[in-house]
């Protein structure tokens, strides 16, 4: 029973379905398959139901899932700290900068509690690259909000935030409750740059093609509201200017808060990261 088989075993307990965690192992079905086969054959024990309704865990699975995440952990520590002793322990962190976050404060007080000897660098990047310099490997992993183009990478959600639309307070639309993406139809929104991430700049613009100044920057955005009556989007909780108001939108998804990293990357530092920033977000 080595630490890899552990990993799959992990995978296949928490996805409870073989495909998934095949996909999330970036390794094909069979061999995965065969792993747990063995893994139950040198325990003698069963560990998964299989059936036509999925896959459960069995009192046994269940007992090693929680024994398997200890050992795994206890292993990523480890290196982390023998790295970190011999002065090799460095994470590069991208960040959108689109504002301070209290899930990202509270990440930022237990990483560095939990690994105090890790080097953590940040990289503040603009709205134009949601992945924050991770497919240029100028991070090793990116704290930041999808959608956007995932291919190459694994992307683990830590929050979905309500949107809301930034308008001037002075307009007649800001008395309102709540409104839709038909309610601001006619209005200039505001785009980023050519060569910006087709996903992500649809997704700020509801959807929909859309005409109006081009910004970088959160600040931008906002002063393109300001001077010129721009619809700006944030998601709710986020405090502009008193000269302007965030009305919600009912018809536009969350903004999805996430951890992204490039695929198959094994670094335990990331996998360290990931873990600490779901529990500070779920806060």
């Amino acid at each position: 029973m080595d630490l890899r088989t552990l990993r799959y075993f992990v995978a296949v307990a928490e996805e409870l379905h073989f495909g998934r965690a095949a996909a999330r192992l970036h390794m094909s079905q069979p061999p995965l398959s065969r792993a747990i086969k063995q893994l139950e054959a040198d325990l003698g024990a069963v560990l998964l139901h299989r059936s036509a309704a999925g896959v459960t865990l069995t009192p046994a699975g269940a007992a090693l899932l929680d024994e398997a995440r200890t050992l795994l952990d206890r292993a990523d520590q480890a290196r982390i700290r023998v790295a970190a002793a011999a002065g090799a322990a460095t994470i590069t962190v991208g960040i959108l900068g689109d504002s301070s976050d209290r899930g990202a404060t509270r990440l930022a007080a237990e990483y560095r509690r939990r690994h105090p000897g890790v080097e953590v660098r940040v990289r503040e990047t603009d709205l134009t690259d949601p992945t924050c310099g991770l497919r240029a490997g100028l991070v090793d992993v990116a704290l930041t909000r999808a959608p956007f183009d995932e291919t190459g990478l694994t992307v683990h959600e830590l929050r979905a935030d309500p949107v809301g639309a930034v308008l001037r307070a002075d307009d007649p639309l800001a008395r309102r409750d709540h409104l839709t993406l038909a309610d601001l139809a006619d209005r200039p929104w505001f785009q980023f740059p050519d060569g910006t991430d087709p996903i992500w700049q649809s997704y700020w613009n509801g959807g929909e093609p859309r005409e109006g100044p081009v910004v970088r920057a959160v600040q931008e955005c906002l002063q393109a509201v300001l001077w010129n009556g721009t619809v700006g989007m944030t998601p709710l909780g986020h405090h502009p200017p008193e000269e302007l108001a965030v009305v919600p939108m009912i018809d536009m998804a969350p903004s999805r808060v996430v951890a992204a990293w490039n695929e198959g990357d094994a670094n335990p530092m990331i996998r360290s990261f990931v873990q600490i920033a779901t529990a500070a977000y779920r806060e």
